[in-house]
Order: structure tokens, then sequence, then C-alpha cells
């Protein structure tokens, strides 16, 4: 990764940041870059608010631990200030349409981040909106999530070429992102799935097209340990995201011979790193010794989750 958090040449300022696969190779570098900066300014005790004045709003239809605090302390770091928005907080629950909050709340506030259901939701939202629309989930995409672990990898791995992340558990939306973002910086991606819960065709096809750009290559299997060969990086999910709470007791008997134990890290290379996107259930779809063990970052990629939302926050409002 060589480009500079000052790279003139990179401009993305006023734009969405919805998927990952909007922005080039080299802008996600930037916002990796400016990110680590931020990081060492925060670790330095350095204040650095040059978003004084400037006001996100943040709708949470998904409840959230991790988006939501990251957001509003990312955004008070820089000078700013986070507003939260529940589902009881706006008309949206009440019939107004989508398209004239976005005109309203843009009369407001500077930037808008959502936690929702349907992507669509948050591709209309940012068409009728004249301020930034940042995804802070949607039941297809994380990319503010898949920024974070790209930081984390770049940080232990100190480069992403040659660097095999192998993912295990379910098709959802982190594996959608962090598939798309493999693909984009040049990471080798294996995603092991059982069958019926692959991550969608479409993903998938745009990953593998951005792959014959970077080199990266895109493995989908139904097999765990063909999965885990190999691995730098072992990455997994809940079985059971929200919305899906009808599906635990199936989940967890289709799901159990893609846990994330012992036993399957045997395949990875001994010096390979774990990572969660949080909230884990231990003894599910991981162990308590290998998310607590050694080879855990989690708690590292965790806190990645500021510093690249200040990343985002600061290009997208082009302070």
């Amino acid at each position: 990764m060589n480009t500079a958090a000052n790279d003139k040449s990179v401009n993305i300022k006023g734009r969405d940041f919805l998927a990952l696969k909007d922005f080039s190779t080299a802008e996600i570098e930037y916002l990796l870059a400016l990110a680590g900066e931020l990081k060492q300014k925060q670790r330095s005790g350095e204040t650095f608010t040059p978003l004084s004045g400037k006001t996100l709003a943040m709708i949470f239809e998904k409840p959230s631990t991790r988006t939501r605090v990251s957001f509003e302390v990312g955004m008070t770091q820089l000078g700013g200030h986070a507003l939260f928005l529940s589902s009881n907080d706006l008309q949206l629950g009440r019939g107004e349409t989508i398209a004239d909050t976005a005109r309203v709340l843009s009369r407001y506030v500077d930037a808008i981040m959502i936690r929702t259901f349907a992507h669509s939701k948050i591709e209309e939202l940012a068409e009728y909106a004249t301020v930034p629309v940042i995804n802070g989930l949607t039941d297809d995409a994380h990319p503010c999530q898949a920024l974070a672990d790209l930081l984390t990898i770049y940080e232990i791995k100190k480069k992403f070429k040659g660097v095999k992340l192998a993912y295990v558990g379910d098709g959802n939306n982190v594996a959608h992102s962090l598939m798309i973002a493999a693909a984009k910086v040049g990471m080798d991606f294996a995603i092991a799935c059982p069958i019926n819960y692959e991550p969608k065709k479409k993903m998938v096809e745009e990953a593998l097209q951005i792959a014959k750009q970077t080199g990266a290559s895109i493995t989908v299997t139904n097999h765990p340990d063909e999965a885990v060969k190999d691995a730098d990086v072992i990455y997994t999910d809940v079985w059971t995201s929200m919305g899906q709470e009808n599906e635990s007791a199936e989940r967890l008997r289709v799901f159990q011979p893609f846990q994330v134990n012992a036993e399957l890290v045997k395949y990875a290379k001994h010096d390979y790193i774990f990572l969660h996107c949080l909230p884990a259930h231990r003894g599910e779809e991981v162990t308590s010794d290998i998310i607590d063990g050694e080879h855990s970052a989690v708690f590292q990629q965790a806190e990645n989750r500021l510093h690249a939302q200040k990343a985002i926050l600061l290009s997208l409002l082009g302070a």
C-alpha cells in the first residue's frame, strides 16, 4: 500500500460511501493510510478537530454497539456532532417517504449514516440526499467493517499481495464486503459456506471482475478445510444475523461443521490471525480458545472501526 494520506490526486469529497466496489484501489488505499494517520494522532494525544461545526445524522433501523459508538465518538473527536435517530425518532415509521426524509435531513446536517435492512433503501436515500450518505450496514453490504478489517490486516501482515484471507460461515453482508475489499487490494480470498448459504452470485461475479484487474484470486467452496488451507487470516461471523432469529435452530445444525476451532485452524499458516466483526457467540461459530487466543486480533479490529470511520468522515466532508 503506497498511497499516502496527503495524496492530493485522491479526492472523494461529497461522495456517498455505499459499497467498496464504487471506490478504486487507490481511493481505498488512501482511506486506509488516512485511518492510520488518524490513529497515530489519537494515540499521541494530538487534538485534531477539522470537522468543527459539522453534524452527522445517524439513522438506526438495526441496533448496534460498534457502529453507533465508533461513529459518534469519531465525529466528536474530529470536532463535530453526531445525532442519533432511531426508527421511533423519524417519520419513516409513520409513512414519510425515504425521498422526503433525505431532502429534509440534507437541509439540517452535513452527512447521513444509516444502518438498515434492504440495500435499496440506502440507494434511494443517497439518490435524494444532497449530502454524503454512508452505509453503516445493509443486508447486502458492510463496507465500514471491511475497511477496518483491511486496516487490521495491513497493520499486522504489512501487505495485501500474497496474503490469503479465509472466511468461514454464512455468505452474508460482511462476507460480501470482505470479498470485494480483498479483490480491490489484490488479496486472495476464499470463502467456505454450507450449501445454499453461499454469497450472492452477483457479489461473487463483481469480485471476480475486480480480481482480474488486481491479480487476486476468489474461491467459493463448501469445504472449510479447503478455504482455510495455508490461510494468513481466518475470519468468521455469527451464524444467525439480525432478522433471521426464526432460522436459528436450523442454522445451528447446518453450520456446526463450519465452526472455527483448534482442528480447523491447523490447516492455516502457523502465524495466522483470527478476525471476527463481533458480537461473537462463543461456542457457536468460534470456540473460546481461538477468539481469546494468541492469534486473535478481534479487539484491535474493533478499535479500527473508529479510525476507519474517521477517515471516511474526514474525506467525504472534505476537511
